[in-house]
């Protein structure tokens, strides 16, 4: 059983920025893709980005440009630095883990809060 426990949430004000950590009780190494997705309140869930073990990356459109994922195989952490925050970023921000592809997660995080103030 791997866990992922994420980090770095807060409150930032618009324009600010942060960067989420998610860190792996094993080595993400053996998933073949891990991302990020964000829940707001009374929303659904939606994909934020993602990278392979190869280091392919995807993005939602509303990231492009202001969010970047990372992967440190050696730490076994993987990174999301949002830049340029605008109040509508505010939700719960999740991590997962994949063996086979991002149609199927097989661990997820626990969360980190994201606020961003007008």
């Amino acid at each position: 059983q791997v866990q992922l426990v994420e980090s770095g949430g807060g409150l930032v004000q618009t324009g600010g920025s942060l960067r989420l950590s998610c860190a792996a009780s094993g080595s993400i190494f053996s998933f073949y893709v891990m991302g990020w997705y964000r829940q707001a309140p009374g929303k659904q869930r939606e994909s934020v980005a993602r990278i392979t073990r190869g280091g392919s990356t995807y993005y939602a459109d509303s990231m492009k440009g202001r969010f970047t994922i990372s992967r440190d195989n050696v730490k076994n952490t993987v990174y999301l630095q949002m830049n340029s925050l605008k109040p509508e970023d505010t939700a719960v921000y999740y991590c997962a883990a994949g063996y086979r592809s991002a149609d199927r997660w097989d661990y997820w995080g626990q969360g980190t809060q994201v606020t961003v103030s007008s």
